[in-house]
């Protein structure tokens, strides 16, 4: 459908047209910011289960160090685990947010581009109608 096709009336619509698919180009940088989030997040639960696991490996008289800035701090194996379960807490509380935020842009997507076919399909049969009929 070319600008230069449309006439004067239609202009609202092929207004609403580009709107709505501006809206769509919006949401779907949105959803994909959401997506490539919960991926750092799965990746930081993974690597935090792995190292609870290796917690679980280790022998009574082991010893466990911390960095802290360019420093290694000795850290009690318990208190170890307490963090990294807490992190594990934290960061399946951020996936589950995560998951809601996906949802619900895949919902707002959804409905922009039902909107964007209704304004083509309305544009396209206004058009259609001023056209005139084919001769034979």
């Amino acid at each position: 459908m070319a600008a230069a096709q449309v006439q004067p009336q239609h202009q609202e619509l092929v207004k609403k047209l580009q709107t709505e698919r501006e809206q769509l180009q919006i949401l779907t940088k949105e959803f994909q910011k959401f997506v490539s989030t919960r991926q750092q997040f799965d990746a930081q639960l993974n690597e935090n289960e792995l190292v609870l696991s290796e917690f679980k490996r280790l022998k009574k008289n082991s010893e466990v160090y911390k960095l802290v800035g360019p420093v290694l701090v000795k850290q009690e194996v318990p208190e170890a685990i307490s963090t990294v379960k807490k992190r594990i807490t934290f960061i399946k509380g951020e996936l589950e947010r995560c998951d809601k935020n996906i949802t619900d842009s895949e919902g707002k997507q959804t409905k922009c581009r039902e909107t964007l076919i209704k304004v083509q399909q309305e544009l396209q049969e206004k058009m259609q109608a001023q056209q005139p009929p084919a001769t034979k």
